[in-house]
């Protein structure tokens, strides 16, 4: 087809969490519910960890970092899932889906590589205490941070210029709730080889780096809690590290369920399920489980709502 012929797409349809328009509303209540609960509990955090000086310490201050995560993959895609609940058509603009795309890729590499750096702050913790307050100094935890979301919005710039440099002739209908890459390359009426390409190497090399940090951390960690005489030794060091255990599982657990299965269109309403748990889900359920699961913020919390009541 000759260049001239072709007319660029400049708004996309999505296809929405669902076309039942009598369950909608059950659903528009549900994730509302969800969105408020994990605006409340993020920021419940990041004001916890801020006002509580017992908290100054590099675990919650990365725990804090997490919560900004959350709270910010939360709203590049909730918001909108919500607003298309209700509609008819479900439109978003050219530069709304690479905006959308740009800060979700963003924010979910930076996630992955916070939660392995919070992985090696345990490590340390358990393996080097006498070393501990050496090693994970404020001036190292700052630039562990920022370095993670340097890596994070810089692939993210990649991937987002690759993506929305191709050509888009139409169809303009994406079959999902939010601007993702392989529906988008779908669409693509240009060669999609090298992106592709750029987009596996990123989401493979943060992925396995990730894993490799987090695995390697806690094999050490478990060598080191198994060495331990005392019981009570091995029961603290171990509740240190439940709530980021739990957190890692849920993240990668649907993370694998998503790229690491044959890619057929039989899976198609399943992978939609699981992206709803990914980008809804996981940042209401990570402040809820350390909150639940560290007696030092439970204890906190209570406080603070013993005081408010006061």
């Amino acid at each position: 087809m000759n260049n001239a012929n072709k007319t660029q797409v400049d708004v996309f349809e999505l296809s929405g969490l669902t076309d039942d328009r009598e369950f909608a509303p059950f659903l528009f209540i549900f994730f509302l519910l969800v969105y408020m609960i994990t605006v409340c509990g993020n920021i419940g955090i990041i004001a916890v960890v801020q006002i509580s000086p017992s908290l100054h310490t590099p675990m919650y201050y990365f725990l804090s970092y997490l919560s900004v995560v959350d709270l910010l993959y939360s709203s590049v895609v909730t918001p909108k899932m919500l607003s298309d609940l209700l509609s008819d058509k479900k439109f978003i603009s050219f530069v709304g889906c690479a905006l959308q795309f740009y800060f979700y890729v963003a924010l979910a590499i930076t996630e992955s590589l916070l939660l392995s750096t919070m992985s090696y702050d345990r490590y340390v913790a358990i393996c080097q205490p006498l070393c501990y307050v050496s090693i994970m100094t404020k001036k190292r935890c700052l630039n562990l941070i920022l370095l993670v979301f340097k890596v994070g919005c810089l692939q993210s710039v990649v991937q987002t210029s690759c993506i929305f440099t191709l050509e888009y002739c139409g169809p303009n209908f994406i079959n999902h709730f939010y601007c993702d890459g392989p529906p988008l390359f779908k669409l693509s009426c240009s060669d999609t080889f090298w992106c592709d390409l750029i987009a596996f190497f990123f989401v493979s090399s943060c992925g396995i780096g990730s894993m490799v940090t987090v695995l390697s951390s806690y094999s050490l960690i478990v060598a080191s809690i198994l060495r331990m005489k005392s019981a009570e030794g091995r029961q603290k060091a171990f509740s240190t590290c439940s709530s980021h255990i739990m957190c890692i599982s849920i993240f990668y657990g649907t993370v694998f369920f998503i790229y690491l299965r044959p890619p057929t269109a039989a899976f198609d309403k399943k992978d939609k399920v699981a992206s709803v748990f990914y980008t809804v889900m996981i940042p209401m359920l990570n402040p809820l489980i350390y909150s639940l699961r560290n007696q030092e913020v439970r204890k906190i919390l209570r406080k603070t709502i013993h005081k408010s009541h006061q």
